[in-house]
């Protein structure tokens, strides 16, 4: 059976950049194996696929080389751009997950899609595991999580862009992932951002992910009341780097950015 693929570059305006999302638009549900089998194939973090459910609105889940992942940002703004460039005359969709609910996602006037998720709250961590002291050659002083992930507050970009660690301690974790971060010096070639971070997974599906959207319902709110503003400008340093525009409004989070057209193609399953 065919199935037409896209294969979307997130959070980035430029070529080779960004976090690789593969879109799979489908007309019924396939077997849960056979997606992870395809996600395993494709070996991208992510591998979003979509099924409509009423006009504009789809259901979305979304598989890394390991595993279904129950909430992924970057995967779903590739979908949405897929489907924007389908449908020309959109300029919103609605979306639908099991961990999140509904939700929708915005094509905005500069080019930027923009989506509208539950604000993750973070807690703070006052007995933090063994496996994340060890698994980070920085060792972590202030923590919080969530549903997602342990993250890892850092006082300098140093740290940040310094830190090692060991996965198979990390991977102890499971099923929280691990982020650190930490706020965007003063001066310096990211002094245009507000915060920036890394994210671990070896847990749930990879190493290091490049740019991880759903992180941001959890970041943007810490650093929004760190810095006493609600509208941020992140960037999450890995290899490949990644822009994240945030807006915190009450209990939700609105996290926009570019997206970069890598392939369009088809797979037979």
């Amino acid at each position: 059976m065919p199935l037409d693929i896209s294969i979307i570059n997130i959070f980035t305006s430029t070529a080779f950049k960004g976090n690789p999302a593969a879109v799979i638009v489908l007309e019924e549900w396939l077997d849960s194996a056979v997606m992870q089998a395809i996600a395993m194939q494709n070996n991208l973090s992510e591998t979003a696929f979509l099924l409509e459910t009423a006009a504009a609105q789809y259901h979305i889940r979304w598989f890394s080389p390991l595993c279904e992942i129950d909430f992924c940002g970057h995967a779903t703004l590739a979908s949405a751009f897929v489907l924007f460039n389908h449908h020309s005359n959109l300029t919103q969709l609605s979306f639908y997950a099991e961990a999140v609910g509904e939700f929708v996602v915005d094509k905005l006037a500069s080019g930027k899609i923009q989506m509208d998720f539950p604000k993750q709250i973070l807690e703070p961590v006052t007995s933090i595991p063994e496996a994340l002291i060890k698994g980070l050659s920085i060792a972590p002083v202030e923590v919080y999580r969530n549903r997602q992930a342990y993250f890892v507050v850092y006082e300098s970009l140093v740290q940040v862009m310094g830190v090692c660690r060991d996965n198979d301690l990390l991977k102890q974790l499971a099923p929280l992932d691990v982020v650190v971060t930490c706020a965007a010096p003063s001066v310096g070639n990211l002094s245009q951002y507000d915060f920036i971070s890394r994210y671990f997974w070896p847990a749930n599906g990879g190493d290091e992910d490049p740019v991880t959207g759903s992180a941001y319902t959890g970041l943007a709110p810490l650093w929004a009341e760190r810095l006493g503003k609600n509208e941020l400008s992140a960037y999450q340093a890995s290899s490949r780097g990644g822009e994240i525009d945030c807006h915190v409004v009450e209990d939700r989070v609105l996290v926009a950015g570019n997206a970069m057209p890598y392939l369009s193609g088809t797979i037979i399953v």
